[in-house]
């Protein structure tokens, strides 16, 4: 799953659902990364030894660790015993993430839903699967189905959906600088892809174009 680890089980085993989802990446050179940061700003043609940037690369450098470093977090499930059928949306969550053509941020909002099946998932898990994926350089297509298919393949619901509003600094603050700009992206799955009256709601709760 794109690095992370959600579901750790084999054919023969019992599904757990409450699965601990970890991010995989190599190892972390805190002071290798303090390095390249004092070599980038150097040869950007700034003095290091200016007292008010020395400790600057330590702070850049644990800056982009901070950013690109996702939290682990148990996805707590439970069984749907009312078979409850409609929407369930989260509106608005909190994203920050990094254009991994340029390094900078992308700030805005996701928007995640889904149609239960046989469970149900707790709500505050939407949200940390949102910053799970956040923390890395990526683009926002890809950032956006990331979530869509954790949820899909986690929770096996009737339908997935995930909207993604977000303004580009790697747009508003160099090349176009267009600022005020948003890029919306989406990624629907099962009736929410495939039944018009699904798909319809889910996008007007969105505030989203079909």
């Amino acid at each position: 799953m794109n690095g992370t680890t959600a579901l750790a089980r084999d054919s023969a085993a019992p599904r757990r659902w409450r699965p601990r989802v970890t991010h995989t990446r190599p190892q972390v050179d805190p002071a290798a990364a303090e390095e390249a940061a004092a070599w980038l700003l150097t040869a950007l043609g700034l003095d290091l030894e200016n007292e008010s940037l020395t400790a600057t690369p330590r702070r850049m450098a644990q800056a982009l660790i901070e950013m690109t470093s996702a939290p682990s977090f148990d996805l707590t499930t439970f069984p749907n015993d009312e078979d409850y059928d409609e929407l369930v949306l989260v509106q608005d969550i909190p994203l920050q993430s990094l254009c991994e053509h340029h390094m900078l941020p992308f700030v805005g909002v996701a928007h995640v839903g889904y149609l239960p099946g046989d469970r149900i998932l707790g709500l505050s898990k939407l949200a940390r699967m949102v910053e799970h994926h956040a923390r890395r350089p990526q683009t926002q297509e890809r950032l956006t189905k990331r979530i869509a298919d954790h949820l899909q393949d986690a929770l096996e619901p009737c339908g997935v959906g995930v909207v993604i509003e977000a303004e580009h600094t790697c747009m508003t603050l160099r090349g176009a600088r267009t600022p005020g700009t948003r890029t919306t992206t989406s990624a629907l799955f099962g009736r929410l892809r495939d039944d018009a009256r699904s798909r319809a709601e889910f996008l007007a709760l969105t505030r989203s174009t079909p």
